[in-house]
């Protein structure tokens, strides 16, 4: 079973003036796949705020995966992508890659998402959407091919070739 925490990066929603829906559908879509959610957070987009609640999560709490919500747009406090990227060691391109072009199918709004994927020593670190919807339908890109990282990133799994 992988650990997993849930972090909702919302100004408004660490103020108490939104309800935290995101963070509710990434639980639901979590805990479907029979993973531990094992940590959720709501905090705001603060820069150093996020850089320390993945520095936490990843080092002091050693989570498998930490999916993130909000805070990807263009707006001046969308600290979340670079926070990430503050923090993560190594970078996992072929996830927001992969995200952004499905999205697209739906709306060209999709290509606007700096989202970004990466590895902190054996946590992987994924940066999804603000709407319900959209984390939704980004996360449902990308689950199918999260067991197998994840077991890499714990040691459990090494071949990646398909067998036929």
């Amino acid at each position: 079973m992988y650990s997993v925490g849930i972090v909702t990066i919302s100004d408004k929603g660490a103020r108490g003036e939104r309800v935290d829906e995101s963070g509710r559908v990434l639980t639901e879509m979590v805990s479907a796949q029979g993973w531990e959610v094992a940590e959720t957070r709501l905090i705001s987009d603060d820069f150093n705020g996020i850089v320390d609640t993945l520095i936490e999560l990843c080092d002091r709490r050693k989570l498998h995966l930490v999916l993130t919500t909000g805070g990807t747009g263009f707006g001046e406090r969308d600290n979340t992508p670079e926070a990430t990227l503050e923090v993560a060691e190594r970078l996992v391109p072929g996830l927001p890659e992969a995200m952004r072009a499905e999205s697209a199918k739906i709306t060209p709004r999709a290509y606007l998402s700096r989202a970004v994927a990466g590895i902190r020593k054996h946590t992987l670190i994924v940066n999804l959407p603000g709407s319900p919807k959209a984390v939704r339908e980004c996360l449902a890109v990308i689950l199918p091919a999260l067991p197998h990282g994840l077991d890499m990133l714990a040691g459990n799994a090494h071949e990646c070739a398909r067998e036929t």
